[in-house]
């Protein structure tokens, strides 16, 4: 399958074996939203890193029990499985008719069709609140078959957090299972904890190589080489048996990897610089959240380091493999799959976070779409960008900035999904710098989508003057008219080493399905950018430290 952005609803996407096929994914992991009752906003910085002064809520994190929700629960206790059938009826008994019973419908609908397109080498890890960890355990089991759970990874994910009469809550569960005994599982390692560096690799050799002493033998005997005498010691009186034959001995002493004890007994020298790390177990404190200023900060609510997806591509897929990601988010995963060779499959229902993942690709590996992957769900010509307008006028202004190269929305406030705050005019930025120069520019960005009259361009003059901006873009739905364009190029011009660009442009949506963009010089910022892709190592695959 070819990689693939989907917006929508990932349960109606999910539903139909014509987007995604039975048996077809290797790899699921997702992170949905925790019914914490929150509203979490997108922060944008400018260029110098500060905190932009308009922030947009990405997606309302709670749930309510409504109409909806009743109908999805009556469809599985009537349609599904009877093992999930009866698991929804005995928990509806249990929680009841409320906010947590909607979310757990919510994802139950949704767990069964990832069950479904989950081929039978592959795993789910599904990352979640220990507030509803034991509840999403019993709707997995239902599904999966309690003997194919196969862990509760518990990753550490802050160092400390005060709470009232409690431990403060300091870690997420990530609830890993099978659709089979037959699973991808490589190797991974992590570090090994200082504590037991200074305890076991005490020593220093003569190049700076530290390492520890290993025993040469283990339990039972054997009447093979390894039970023969080696050195004039013969360990089977003592009920062990060497671990390599003599002639392996032989050679590791002279390379000068056995060390005598001042009694004669042999111990083998262990190199730290030579251990992969320890095997990964089920809690993860090595992997830290992200920082205020960490590289492949974005801004995006809840976004997880890419170090803890790249730990679970890497353990339960293979290159060229498919991961999929039913609430993508800011695309950590599709960056982490991109990063190390998998082929991916992103939904969410937000065109915010599409555009964010579509700058995210570019920035990080220069992936373009339509070019190197494909979206589903977007407008593809005039009249469907004239149907999301009708729809959601935000959802609309998001995918139509989404179109220009660089660019980034404000407005928004918190408490309010979608509605637009104090922008005071301004729908989204482009952040340019000059050839030649570091310091940054701005174009304005006004997005319409409905009529479109000569004072608007008078307006988007006055915005451009009071913000101190290069440039203004009008973005407009709607052809202009005559008086409009007259205003625009009356505006004059902004000239930049020696060339002169036209102050307020006027682009339409049909220019941008052309391939117009907003005319602008050097180079463009966008979302803060994350780390560029390296070129996948294969040969590193199978550990990381």
């Amino acid at each position: 399958m070819e990689n693939t952005l989907y917006y929508g609803d990932n349960l109606d996407i999910l539903s139909s074996p014509k987007y995604i096929p039975d048996d077809s994914v290797d790899l699921i992991y997702l992170d949905p939203p925790f019914n914490s009752a929150r509203d979490y906003n997108v922060l944008f910085r400018d260029e110098s890193g500060r905190e932009s002064d308009a922030q947009i809520v990405a997606f309302k994190d709670t749930w309510h029990w409504s109409p909806t929700a009743e109908e999805t629960f009556v469809t599985l206790v009537t349609d599904a499985a009877p093992e999930l059938s009866a698991t929804m009826t005995a928990l509806m008994r249990i929680v009841g008719r409320n906010q947590m019973m909607a979310y757990l419908v919510m994802m139950a609908a949704r767990l069964r069709q990832l069950y479904r397109v989950l081929k039978p080498t592959g795993s789910l890890y599904l990352h979640c609140d220990p507030s509803a960890s034991h509840y999403l355990k019993i709707i997995l089991d239902s599904l999966f078959g309690v003997e194919r759970f196969l862990s509760e990874i518990i990753w550490k994910r802050t160092s400390a957090h005060n709470s009232a009469k409690r431990p403060g809550p300091i870690h997420d569960v990530i609830l890993m299972y099978s659709k089979s005994k037959k699973y991808t599982w490589n190797r991974v390692y992590m570090s090994y904890d200082q504590r037991y560096l200074d305890r076991f690799y005490r020593f220093t050799d003569e190049d700076g190589r530290k390492y520890r002493l290993s025993d040469l033998t283990g339990a039972g005997k054997r009447k093979g080489e390894t039970g023969q005498v080696w050195r004039g010691i013969d360990v089977t009186e003592k009920g062990r048996h060497w671990m390599r034959p003599p002639s392996e001995l032989d050679e590791l002493d002279q390379q000068g990897r056995i060390v005598w004890s001042e009694k004669g007994v042999p111990a083998y020298k262990r190199y730290l610089d030579e251990m992969q790390g320890v095997q990964v177990q089920d809690v993860w404190d090595d992997i830290p959240p992200i920082g205020a200023q960490a590289k492949e900060r974005l801004g995006y609510p809840t976004q997880k380091p890419e170090a803890l997806l790249e730990r679970i591509i890497l353990a339960s897929s293979n290159p060229g493999d498919l991961v999929l990601d039913p609430f993508c988010g800011c695309g950590t995963t599709i960056a982490a799959a991109q990063r190390h060779g998998r082929r991916w499959i992103g939904i969410d229902i937000t065109h915010l976070s599409i555009a964010l993942q579509k700058y995210r690709l570019l920035s990080a590996f220069n992936l373009r779409d339509g070019v190197d992957y494909r979206i589903v769900g977007e407008p593809e010509d005039v009249a469907g960008a004239r149907t999301l307008a009708g729809q959601d006028r935000f959802q609309f202004q998001y995918w139509a900035l989404s179109k220009l190269r660089g660019a980034k929305p404000l407005g928004g406030e918190a408490g309010e999904a979608g509605k637009k705050g104090m922008d005071r005019g301004v729908d989204g930025v482009i952040d340019f710098f000059e050839v030649g120069s570091r310091t940054p520019q701005r174009a304005i960005i006004q997005v319409k989508s409905g009529k479109v009259r000569s004072a608007d361009i008078r307006d988007l003059k006055a915005v451009i003057e009071r913000e101190n901006a290069a440039v203004g873009v009008f973005l407009t739905l709607e052809a202009p008219t005559r008086e409009m364009i007259v205003e625009a190029t009356a505006a004059g011009f902004y000239e930049s080493n020696g060339t002169r660009y036209a102050r307020i442009q006027i682009l339409t949506i049909a220019e941008l399905f052309e391939g117009k963009d907003a005319d602008l010089p050097g180079t463009r910022g966008s979302y803060k950018r994350a780390e560029s892709g390296a070129k996948p190592d294969f040969e590193q695959n199978k550990r990381l430290l």
